[in-house]
C-alpha cells in the first residue's frame, strides 16, 4: 500500500495484489471462501442427492447435483481468475488537529489485461476514527482505475494506523468471496488543538518580542569585533592586533552567531497530578495549551523546546533548542500527539535540565502540586528571565464544580486585586490548604501563577498573564 503521509499531494506507486492461483494459496483456501449462500446451496444439493438415492428419484438427483456443483464451479472460476490489482492511499492532511476531519483517498488500478469482476474495497481504521469504510466497485476495465474517498475524525490525539487495504473478490452469484490484503499501511497523526494567542509582551522575558529579539555579537567591522585570548589551534588570521597591543597578550576576534530568544514549555505529565480522562479533561487542556504556546512562540521568532517532568526534552539532545521553526513545530506537535501520563512523582529531572543553562521565558502547565514539588518548581524560576505557570486543579475539572478553586485570584478579564497580588487566601475555598500553599509558594518564588478554572480558554488567560506580569514588575521597581 502506498503511503502519502508526508506529502498529501503526492502518490507513490501502490503494491500489486495478484489474484492468480499461487497467490490464492490453493483450492482448499478458495473453498473456505464460500459464503452462506454457497454453503447452503452445497448442503441442499448433497441432501437432495442423498434423498434421491434413497427414494430412487433420478429427477431429484439431477436437481441435487446442480445445487451442489454450482458453488464449486463458482469457486473454480474465481480461483482461476488471473487479474492483478494495484492500490494506493493518500491522506489530506496527514497531520490533523483533534476534533477536525481528514480525508482519505483510495485508488485501485487494474494492471492486468482482463477486466475485473465485482470488487468490495475495505480499509481498516481504528474504532476511534469512525466506522470501517466499505465500497463496492463495478467492473474495472484493463488499465483502468477507480477512486473513492472517506473521512475520518478523532476527538482524541494520537497516532492511528490506517490499513491494510483489503479487496474482496466475489462471483456474480455471490457463492464465493476471496479476500486479498495489502501489507503496508499509513499513519494519521492527530495533534492537540492549537488556539491562536494574542501577541502580548510578557515582561521579564529574555530579549522580548519585536525587532530586538535577535541580537548579533559578530558585527560588520573590525572595530566591532569582540576579542578573546588566543587558544591553541586558533587561526592566526583572526588575531586582533589592536587588542593584542592593548592587553599585552595575543588576542583573537570572537565571532559569535546571532542569539535568538528562547522559550521553554514545561508540561506536567505526572499521573498523580491529574484526574479524569477524555478530550475535556485537565490533562488534555494542559497538552493543548502547551501546543498553543509552542506554536505561538515559534511564530514570534523564538527558539522553543518542550520539557516534561521526566526530564525529556524535545527537540535536540541534552535539552537543546530547535532550529528551523517549521520543522520544530512539526516535531513538537508530533511529540505532544503521543505524550502520556508518567509514573514519576516529581520535577527533579526537569530541574536538572533547566539548571544546565540559562533560559529566557519559561511557561509551565502544572497539575496538582504538593509543597515539596512546589519548592522544586519554584527554584526553576532562578534560571529564567520570566516564568508563567498555568495551574489546573484536576479535581475541580473532573467534577466540573462551578466553585472557583482559587478565590484569591480574580477571574480572567478582571484587574488584579490586592489579595491576588499578595497571595492571600480567600474564605470558602473548595481546594485543600496544601494546594493553596503550593500556589502561594510559586508566587513567592517569582512565578506569575494563573489558576485555570474548568473550561476556560487559553487566549484570555494569556492576556491576563501579561497584565499580572506587568503589575508585578511595576511593583518590584517601585
Amino acid at each position: 500500500m502506498a503511503s502519502g503521509a508526508e506529502r498529501p499531494a503526492a502518490r507513490r506507486p501502490g503494491l500489486v495484489m495478484s489474484a492468480d492461483p499461487q497467490a490464492a494459496g490453493g483450492f482448499r483456501t478458495a473453498l473456505s471462501g464460500l459464503t452462506t449462500r454457497g454453503r447452503s446451496f452445497f448442503a441442499a444439493g448433497v441432501a437432495a442427492a442423498v434423498c434421491a438415492y434413497v427414494l430412487g428419484q433420478p429427477d431429484l438427483l439431477r436437481v441435487g447435483l446442480l445445487l451442489a456443483v454450482l458453488p464449486l464451479v463458482c469457486v473454480a472460476v474465481l480461483y482461476r481468475t488471473r487479474y492483478r490489482v494495484a492500490g494506493s492511499r493518500r491522506l489530506a492532511p496527514s497531520r490533523v488537529p483533534a476534533m477536525s476531519e481528514a480525508r482519505v483517498h483510495l485508488r485501485v488500478d487494474n494492471v492486468s489485461r482482463i477486466p475485473t469482476g465485482l470488487l468490495m474495497l475495505q480499509d481498516r481504521v481504528p474504532y476511534v476514527l469512525g466506522p470501517r469504510p466499505r465500497f463496492v466497485l463495478d467492473r474495472v476495465e484493463p488499465g483502468g482505475h477507480r477512486e473513492v474517498s472517506y473521512r475520518v475524525r478523532s476527538d482524541l490525539r494520537g497516532r492511528y494506523p490506517l490499513g491494510p487495504l483489503q479487496l474482496r473478490l466475489t462471483d456474480p452469484f455471490g457463492m464465493c468471496e476471496l479476500t486479498r490484503s495489502f501489507s503496508a499501511f499509513d499513519t494519521l497523526t492527530v495533534v492537540p488543538r492549537v488556539e491562536p494567542l494574542p501577541a502580548v509582551r510578557l515582561a521579564g522575558e529574555a530579549s522580548g518580542y519585536g525587532d530586538s529579539r535577535t541580537r548579533s555579537l559578530s558585527l560588520a567591522g573590525e572595530d566591532d569585533a569582540i576579542p578573546r585570548g588566543y587558544r591553541h589551534g586558533d587561526d592566526l588570521r583572526r588575531v586582533h592586533w589592536r587588542s593584542t597591543a592593548k592587553y599585552g597578550e595575543l588576542m583573537v576576534r570572537r565571532e559569535e552567531q546571532p542569539h535568538k530568544a528562547r522559550c521553554t514549555v514545561l508540561v506536567d505529565t505526572r499521573r498523580l497530578a491529574f484526574y479524569g480522562a477524555g478530550p475535556d479533561s485537565a490533562f488534555e487542556w494542559a497538552v493543548s495549551g502547551a501546543a498553543s504556546v509552542s506554536t505561538h512562540m515559534l511564530e514570534r521568532g523564538y527558539s522553543v523546546r518542550l520539557l516534561t517532568d521526566t526530564g525529556s526534552s524535545v527537540p535536540g539532545p541534552e535539552g537543546g533548542f530547535g532550529g528551523d521553526s517549521s520543522d520544530t513545530a512539526g516535531v513538537l506537535l508530533d511529540t505532544l500527539a503521543v505524550v502520556e501520563h508518567s509514573d514519576g512523582g516529581g520535577f527533579s529531572r526537569a530541574h536538572d535540565v533547566l539548571r544546565a543553562g540559562s533560559e529566557g521565558l519559561l511557561v509551565a502547565f502544572l497539575g496538582d502540586l504538593d509543597e515539596e514539588q512546589a519548592t522544586i518548581v519554584g527554584r526553576m524560576r532562578q534560571r529564567a528571565g520570566g516564568a508563567v505557570a498555568f495551574v489546573l486543579d484536576s479535581s475541580a475539572w473532573a467534577s466540573r464544580d462551578a466553585v472557583d478553586p482559587y478565590p484569591d485570584t480574580p477571574p480572567p478579564g478582571a484587574g488584579p486585586t490586592a489579595s491576588a497580588a499578595d497571595g492571600e487566601d480567600g474564605p470558602g475555598t473548595a481546594v485543600d490548604a496544601g494546594a493553596r500553599r503550593a500556589v502561594r509558594m510559586l508566587r513567592e518564588a517569582g512565578w506569575t501563577v494563573l489558576p485555570v478554572p474548568p473550561g476556560e480558554g487559553l487566549p484570555s488567560l494569556w492576556q491576563l498573564a501579561d497584565r499580572y506580569r506587568s503589575r508585578e514588575e511595576a511593583g518590584a521597581s517601585s
